[in-house]
């Protein structure tokens, strides 16, 4: 028998069939008789896995130290992975846990987060709960597959604007004309670099003397964030900035860290007065001034997206520009 019963701001549903007793709270009526419904069912025909008694947090922890670890962003799925703990989905039981569970945690965390992060959340707890079916045989099902995801909000339309540019060297204490000793310059020096290569951050920060061969002009990158080498071509300007960079005592090119680079780059915009505007829309910029110059696939080999469709969300020149070149 399920009963519901009001229990403080939300309802308490349990159910109590073939000696198996379970309960859960929700916020609404509706969500509690959904569940109630549902959990009946289960018992009657008597669906189980190896992942009885287990939470989602126990499944997040598992999936963190043995599928994330093996993937180059580790780091950051831990974080995610952590963020997610707090919330209360991650002390439901897997045999307990239902689509109305996973669309309280989704409204709750739109509340909070953009709707990008939370579908970065949404891909690695669906990956998760995959693998929890096929590898461990802790479910029998994807319960996310029942719940509405959020619609991928429209691509940034945000370019950089000369003047932003130069604002932002003045702030980074940037000097075309001199060595950029300090950090800050050198960060200054990598965004002018991004936006002549359409190198990532990270790809910026890990470059090497050793991959950079000044004659033919390619930087070679042995490792990218889609699994891949690439070979970047490096343009005239490209080649003068990492001259003007060189310190043959070090190995990195830059020699900067992916924390200073993006806490220097903030502070320099807050001083230059820009808003809405991240480091990574270097990538983008880049990306619209080299399809002025090249075909597509090339521009696709220089970018290293191997999805078309993914490459055109990069890509922001304006119905005005395309008509000044008409």
């Amino acid at each position: 028998m399920a009963s519901i019963r009001k229990k403080g701001s939300g309802y308490e549903a349990a159910v109590a069939r073939k000696g198996v007793r379970k309960s859960a709270m929700f916020s609404t009526k509706l969500a509690a008789q959904m569940w109630a419904a549902e959990t009946e069912k289960k018992i009657i025909q008597g669906d189980s896995s190896g992942g009885q008694y287990k939470t989602v947090g126990d499944l997040l922890q598992r999936y963190v130290s043995t599928v994330s670890v093996n993937k180059r962003g580790a780091r950051v799925e831990m974080y995610r992975v952590n963020g997610m703990c707090k919330y209360d989905i991650a002390k439901v039981q897997l045999d307990e846990l239902t689509p109305f569970h996973l669309a309280e945690w989704r409204d709750k965390r739109l509340c909070v987060a953009k709707t990008r992060t939370m579908l970065r959340e949404w891909s690695m707890l669906s990956h998760a709960f995959n693998i929890a079916i096929n590898e461990w045989g802790w479910m029998t099902e994807n319960p996310l597959k029942k719940v509405t995801k959020p619609k991928t909000p429209q691509p940034r339309n945000r370019r950089f604007v000369d003047d932003e540019i130069t604002r932002l060297l003045m702030a980074l204490g940037y000097d075309y004309n001199e060595k950029p000793v300090r950090s800050g310059a050198r960060v200054g020096a990598a965004m002018l670099f991004a936006i002549e290569t359409a190198m990532r951050a990270g790809e910026i920060i890990s470059l090497t003397w050793g991959n950079i061969n000044i004659d033919t002009r390619v930087a070679h990158l042995p490792m990218t964030k889609n699994g891949f080498s690439r070979d970047v071509p490096l343009s005239q300007e490209a080649i003068r900035i990492i001259n003007q960079v060189r310190v043959d005592a070090t190995e990195s090119v830059f020699n900067l860290r992916s924390s200073q680079l993006d806490q220097l780059f903030q502070t320099a915009k807050r001083r230059a007065g820009i808003i809405d505007l991240h480091f990574h829309d270097t990538r983008a910029e880049a990306i619209t001034r080299l399809s002025k110059k090249v075909d597509i696939l090339t521009l696709a080999r220089i970018s290293g997206h191997r999805d078309l469709k993914i490459l055109q969300g990069y890509y922001r020149e304006t119905a005005a520009d395309i008509a000044k070149r008409l």
